[in-house]
């Protein structure tokens, strides 16, 4: 009879590593592939806590990790993407989501001699399969080959690892301090206590749960300890998401603590459930062994009744929680965190939120600018204090996501991802930029407040026209950027092309109305501010879409595009020539 030594604890340690490490990789690629779509199927929520759930149970059982799923919606609200009350359904779907994992590793426990049943055993396939993933990731150069290589090899370590702590842990069967030490754990609370001790400590209930999967094969595990220690398993597992709550905002903090109060009252209610019911009936099953297929016919069973019983008295979750973490009475108002460093840890989510940030900062500097031309024609003291709200808030988007996108860079993310980055870093100075030329508008239409000047009826509707070639710019460079609308960048260049003709008309009817005698130099210093800083607000929309375009085109250099352009582009000068025609300017300078 082989006894439990120090070549099974290296066995044990050693396994336990593959294991460990396999589940971290396989949830990395499984992340890393599914890209923004994470934060897409997390950004529709409604009010529907049904909806959300089952959202949560999606996401988590994609990723394979109820961890970065609670992490990701303590980001969320942290960053005011997601109300409290939206975060509380998704934490519940994620904690059924999460129990995918412990039947993929049953599959060790599948007995019989048929030849697939045979390759369903990860003894069998595990090799196979990180074998195919080793052969997809070292040889081929497609990302998305290279992807599923990256999450076979992780699945493949995941479970090759599992049977090495299977076969490890078998000795202990003939142990007796083992078995007296399972015995003990039929205590309900000492089971619990301790399922909740193993998470706290791997950080994953998924983990502890395959952990006592390998050690079900020793024949010592019973019903009577398994099941408290599943139940204290889902307590541990709430560990990760109130560690990542600290420094949040009091939302944030609260969806933390509802993850916490909801698997402590659903583990409570069927602890006390379980243990009533066994002391008057005594259940034969409680002294039987389990099997890996067992814990996860418990392991799910008890988070889906848990969810059923809790799901309709969300609101009570919440009501806990905003008494736990009160609003403080005197406290100032409490701010959002645009982006929530949390997100980091998942790449791909931390992306698509800057993306959508920068994108706030777009839509921020166009009303600048468009709040500030209308100021030049009707002068409003609001106005001002609108354009100045718009470019202050501008500045700190560039240093919030600037700061963010330098730590996002040294992340490994997808092709795709890492094209929306250098995309936004190549963007993000310019959007700051037609802040700031917001702002010199408003000068200016303050002086021509101030000074009462007003121009000639001409240069009146040559601004006009002007402004609204301007103002489409605007809204087809933030439009284009915000919905990665290539085609769309293709007519901003064009675009700029004809304002820049518009000034140097304008400039040049002006001289010719001094030379009559119809406008003053004084005005024309007024003047050539406006169009100066039009021209610029210009240049800057198109250095956001030739950004856009050579990013995409893997050809970023210094404008490339536009030297292509000035090279000679049928496309590009019929799009010149439309919008040269929808722009004209009166010859007539007086």
């Amino acid at each position: 009879m082989e006894t439990f030594g120090l070549t099974n604890i290296l066995a044990l340690l050693g396994g336990l590593a593959m294991f460990l490490f396999g589940m971290d990789v396989m949830s990395s690629s499984l992340q890393k592939q599914a890209g923004g779509k994470l934060q897409k199927i997390l950004g529709t929520f409604a009010g529907n806590p049904v909806k959300g759930f089952f959202l949560g149970l999606a996401v988590t059982a994609v990723i394979q990790s109820s961890g970065a799923t609670t992490v990701m919606v303590v980001g969320f609200v942290n960053s005011g993407v997601m109300t409290l009350r939206q975060a509380i359904s998704v934490i519940m779907g994620s904690n059924v989501g999460t129990t995918v994992t412990a039947w993929v590793l049953s599959l060790a426990g599948l007995e019989g001699d048929a030849w697939y049943i045979a390759m369903l055993k990860p003894a069998n396939f595990s090799p196979v399969l990180t074998f195919v993933g080793m052969v997809l990731f070292m040889f081929f150069k497609s990302e998305k080959k290279r992807g599923l290589g990256s999450i076979l090899l992780g699945f493949g370590l995941l479970m090759m690892g599992m049977s090495h702590m299977t076969d490890a842990m078998a000795p202990l069967e003939h142990e007796q301090w083992f078995v007296e030490l399972f015995a003990a754990l039929q205590n309900p609370i000492l089971g619990l206590l301790a399922g909740a001790l193993l998470t706290t400590i791997m950080q994953s209930s998924s983990a502890s749960v395959g952990v006592m999967q390998s050690l079900s094969a020793t024949g010592a595990i019973t019903f009577g300890s398994a099941i408290p220690m599943i139940m204290g398993q889902n307590i541990g597992s709430c560990t990760t998401a109130l560690i990542s709550s600290v420094g949040a905002n009091k939302s944030a903090r609260r969806a933390a603590m509802v993850h916490l109060y909801f698997n402590i009252i659903g583990s409570t209610v069927f602890l006390i459930l379980f243990t009533l019911v066994d002391s008057i009936f005594h259940l034969p099953m409680m002294d039987e062994a389990v099997t890996g297929v067992s814990i996860a016919v418990v392991h799910t069973s008890f988070n889906i009744l848990a969810t059923a019983m809790m799901l309709p008295m969300s609101r009570i979750l919440e009501k806990l929680a905003l008494l736990t973490i009160p609003d403080e009475k005197y406290a100032d108002p409490e701010e959002t965190q645009i982006l929530d460093p949390r997100l980091l840890d998942t790449p791909a989510v931390a992306v698509e939120r800057t993306f959508a940030a920068t994108s706030d900062m777009a839509d921020a500097s166009r009303k600048a600018v468009e709040t500030a031309i209308s100021l030049i024609h009707n002068w409003e003291d609001g106005g001002v204090e609108v354009v100045s709200e718009l470019e202050s808030r501008t500045d700190s988007y560039e240093d919030i996501i600037g700061s963010y996108l330098v730590q996002l860079s040294a992340r490994s993310m997808s092709s795709n991802d890492s094209h929306t980055v250098n995309t936004l870093l190549h963007t993000l100075r310019d959007f700051e930029r037609i802040g700031d030329h917001a702002r010199d508008l408003v000068e200016a239409a303050q002086e021509i407040h101030d000074k009462s000047i007003v121009f000639s009826s001409s240069a009146q509707q040559e601004l006009l026209v002007l402004e609204r070639a301007l103002t489409d710019l605007l809204n087809m460079t933030v439009k284009s950027f915000r919905e990665r609308d290539l085609s769309t960048a293709h007519k901003v260049e064009p675009l700029e092309q004809v304002i820049d003709e518009l000034v140097r008309k304008i400039k040049a009817q002006h001289v010719a109305r001094l030379k009559d005698g119809i406008c003053s130099i004084e005005y024309g210093f007024v003047l050539d501010d406006l169009l100066t800083a039009y021209e610029r607000v210009a240049d800057h929309c198109s250095n956001v879409a030739v950004a856009m375009l050579e990013v995409a085109d893997g050809s970023f250099g210094p404008h490339q595009y536009l030297t292509d352009v000035k090279s000679g582009d049928p496309a590009f000068d019929r799009e010149f020539h439309d919008f040269y025609q929808k722009y004209p300017l009166k010859s007539n300078h007086k």
